[in-house]
Parts: structure tokens; C-alpha cells; sequence
């Protein structure tokens, strides 16, 4: 394996951390609120609005793990695949990674929508940029 291809990985397992991460930390919030019957079970499978904000803003991120950084995991999937991935390819995938933490810090912490907006737009087009030249490569070459 190209030290490459190894930062691609390391790239995935990164964004792969980020949605564990917010998944442990909204249980941390939610579950002891179970248990302790302040909400109740069928209200937990209800929907997340009988929660408190943090809580709500940790499952909507979580939700948010499952967007973009799909299109993510198949893009590295594919420059790995494909045998020549790139250096250029990988930090894209690194900056991917890195704005994803960046939003969900934003998202759960901050909780500006603008900042969070701007954050996530800059993903959108490194992802994009990263697409381009995953394809671009692979129809070239």
C-alpha cells in the first residue's frame, strides 16, 4: 500500500471517528434522560423534539454524517480502487475531513447558520474538486 493510498484511509477513518464521536456524545445526552424517565421510551422513539437542544443539534449533525461524507467514502473508495491515487487527492480528502470536524463543531457548539453554511460550502466544493479529479483520472488515463 502507497503512503497515499494510506492517507486516504486515514482520511475515511477520520470522518468515520467524527460520526462515532457525535453518536456517543448525543447518547451521553440522551440516554441517561431515559433511563431516568424524564422522557419516556415511546417519546424517545418518537422523535428527537421532547430532547433539549444540544441533543437535537448532536442528532441532526449525526444525520448530517450520512450526506455528504457518503459521496466521500465512494470517492476515496474509488481512487483507491482505482490503484493511482494521488497526493492532491488525498489532501483534498484531508480537507474534506478537517471542514466536516470543523462544521460539526460548529453545528453542535456554535450553532451559527451562516458560519455553519460557509463551513459546509467549503466541503461541498472540496468534495467536488476531489470528484473532478478522481474522474478526470480515471477517464484519462
Amino acid at each position: 500500500m502507497t503512503p497515499v493510498e494510506k492517507l486516504l484511509i486515514l482520511a475515511m477513518a477520520g470522518q468515520a471517528i467524527l460520526a462515532m464521536l457525535i453518536v456517543v456524545l448525543m447518547g451521553r445526552i440522551r440516554v441517561p434522560l431515559v433511563l431516568s424517565g424524564a422522557i419516556s421510551p415511546a417519546d424517545a422513539a418518537a422523535g428527537r423534539a421532547q430532547y433539549p437542544e444540544r441533543a437535537q443539534l448532536l442528532s441532526n449533525n449525526f444525520n448530517n454524517q450520512f450526506q455528504l461524507p457518503v459521496l466521500f467514502f465512494v470517492v476515496c473508495l474509488l481512487a483507491l480502487w482505482s490503484g493511482g491515487a494521488t497526493l492532491i487527492e488525498a489532501a483534498l480528502a484531508l480537507a474534506f475531513v478537517v471542514l466536516r470536524y470543523v462544521h460539526a463543531y460548529v453545528h453542535v457548539v456554535v450553532n451559527k447558520v451562516h458560519r455553519r453554511f460557509a463551513v459546509y460550502t467549503a466541503g461541498l466544493a472540496v468534495l467536488a474538486i476531489l470528484w473532478l479529479l478522481v474522474l478526470l483520472r480515471l477517464l484519462l488515463s
